[in-house]
């Protein structure tokens, strides 16, 4: 139980950038060092993390929580994930919001957004590998990223749409 919890309390405090940029550190830990869940279970949550309310480090923590453990597992994995951030912004908030004219604190942040979009196109790497299977899978990603970058439809839209196109060329 103590594992689960310093796993998710480490993916907290090192999880810069929150959402997809967090994944590349979910699979380290999670898949690669400590073999708790597949590299497919783990794309499994993050298609259901898509649909359901709530950060995608949250609600894998919940899953693989009560996968190795049940309910205090899950709770503990998810205050994991959490106690970290929250620690870090009591301890640096106030600092930061009095400060944020200071250059090197500009120049930190400035640095971590590079950072953050290389953590973003790892996760889409690593994500593509497993959830690309064959060019029917192939198309439905692309439509869907086609639908989001050259129209202003609602990504729940192209998550709908995307579920009923898996429908019809997998039936």
């Amino acid at each position: 139980m103590l594992g689960i919890y310093l796993t998710f309390f480490k993916i907290g405090l090192f999880g810069f950038g929150g959402g997809y940029a967090i994944l590349p550190l979910i699979e380290e830990e999670i898949v690669k060092r400590n073999h708790w869940l597949t590299e497919g279970e783990l794309v499994d949550i993050i298609a259901i993390s898509q649909i359901t309310p709530g950060p995608i480090a949250i609600n894998g923590a919940t899953f693989v929580g009560y996968k190795l453990e049940g309910t205090l597992g899950s709770g503990l994995a998810t205050l994991g994930v959490i106690s970290a951030s929250f620690i870090i912004v009591l301890m640096v908030s106030n600092y930061v919001i009095k400060n944020r004219e200071l250059p090197w604190l500009n120049m930190m942040f400035s640095a971590l957004r590079p950072i953050v979009m290389g953590f973003i196109i790892s996760a889409a790497f690593s994500v593509g590998k497993t959830a690309i299977t064959d060019i029917k899978s192939l198309l439905i990603g692309l439509g869907g990223l086609g639908l989001l970058l050259n129209t202003k439809i609602h990504p729940i839209l192209v998550i709908v749409l995307g579920g009923v196109a898996g429908v019809v060329l997998y039936t």
